[in-house]
């Protein structure tokens, strides 16, 4: 799998991946690294846009003014490979918008009442720019993630995660070989906006792919760790708050001093369920509605962190609700387990949350359901990070 974004190609400097004693982490063997997967695809190449064949739209949002699309693109041996092109409207930069209003193309009225109208207007094509992220080859799991799902909460027990999700995850063949990229400096290094070196308790900030870097409006940026045996929020306990706290203290002083945004105006979080399973803690712009920020998957990281000062297991311990798309693998593990009880019957037996009397958590010693999948049509699929 490679990932790619159509943008000016940038030089890329090899570096020795940082090394740090492996930690002891939550209840579970160690994850599988994809250092030694094939390598991704070079960093700068083109990507044959003309020649892609559309197969289909996997979904549209128009709140996020993009497209999600299926293409195939024809090899040199005419061979037929699968691609995810996700086409996204660039925001309006300020010191453009008086050049827009002075050099539309076409102005077409469309509606007047009153003192209120509205008129579709063509502007130059050098200001209709167009951000395109590529995925590609695509597999048939990249295909689906995108495709518009119902979607359903999920309740996760400590138990649960033991004997569903940490074998679902270590099952997957999903590859992070990009983030393994971005933190050896094998790609995007002249993107990397801040590092503190440190194996154990350091980590490199980066635009995400889903800041073209023009507005402060939409900012993103990611934290992504050095050491690679932390996998999710379910990993984290007392002894990664040294790592924490320089995310979240240099992670802001760097943004302030790069793009003068403060501290006070930036959300920064984790996800869970994340999308890749390798730690990483977002920053986006406080008045941004960035993809994922909802209650039901954004964890802030100074809760986290009071959490697991409060006590050193506190992931290990509490139950987590996420969301997961009716299409996806873990839900069906979770059906399997008989821990779905809910998904089907739950009208018919009185609401969507009946469920039958189930064990207690014990470790918080309280009768619970064991999971209450509720349909959310409010969500997204997530985005490629």
């Amino acid at each position: 799998m490679g990932l790619w974004v159509l943008r000016p190609p940038g030089g890329a400097v090899a570096a020795p991946a940082p090394r740090c004693p492996r930690a002891a982490m939550a209840d579970g063997p160690a994850p599988k690294r994809r250092r030694d997967e094939a390598e991704a695809a070079p960093v700068g190449s083109s990507f044959p846009l003309g020649s892609v064949r559309l197969r289909r739209l996997l979904r549209d949002s128009a709140r996020e003014k993009a497209a999600f699309v299926h293409g195939q693109v024809v090899g040199a041996a005419g061979e037929e490979t699968d691609a995810v092109l996700i086409l996204e409207k660039t925001p309006f930069q300020e010191e453009k918008i008086e050049e827009l209003l002075r050099r539309h193309g076409k102005m077409e009225l469309q509606m007047s009442n009153d003192i209120y109208s509205t008129y579709r207007l063509q502007p130059p094509p050098e200001l209709s720019e167009i951000k395109v992220t590529v995925v590609h080859p695509a597999t048939e799991k990249h295909l689906q993630k995108y495709l518009r799902q119902e979607v359903h909460l999920i309740r996760e027990t400590w138990e649960d995660y033991k004997n569903i999700t940490l074998p679902f995850i270590q099952s997957q063949s999903f590859s992070i070989q990009w983030v393994y990229n971005i933190l050896e400096k094998k790609a995007e290094a002249d993107r990397i906006i801040h590092e503190n070196p440190d194996p154990c308790n350091g980590f490199v900030l980066v635009p995400d792919f889903k800041w073209n870097q023009n507005q402060l409006e939409d900012l993103y940026l990611i934290a992504l760790i050095h050491r690679r045996d932390v996998k999710s929020l379910r990993d984290l306990t007392a002894e990664h708050l040294p790592l924490l706290r320089n995310i979240l203290q240099e992670g802001k002083e760097a943004i302030t001093k790069h793009f003068g945004v403060p501290g006070s105006q930036l959300r920064i979080y984790l996800h869970y369920q994340p999308s890749y399973y390798h730690l990483h803690v977002h920053f986006t712009a406080l008045g941004y509605d960035a993809p994922g920020c909802s209650v039901e998957r954004a964890h802030l990281l100074e809760d986290v962190m009071d959490n697991l000062l409060l006590d050193a297991q506190h992931y290990q311990k509490r139950a987590l609700t996420f969301p997961l798309r009716a299409d996806e693998p873990l839900l069906k593990r979770f059906q399997e387990a008989g821990r779905q009880p809910g998904l089907l019957r739950g009208a018919a037996a009185g609401g969507p949350c009946a469920h039958p009397p189930s064990p207690s958590d014990p470790h918080r010693g309280v009768q619970q359901s064991p999971v209450c999948l509720l349909p959310h049509q409010g969500m997204e699929p997530l985005k490629a990070a």
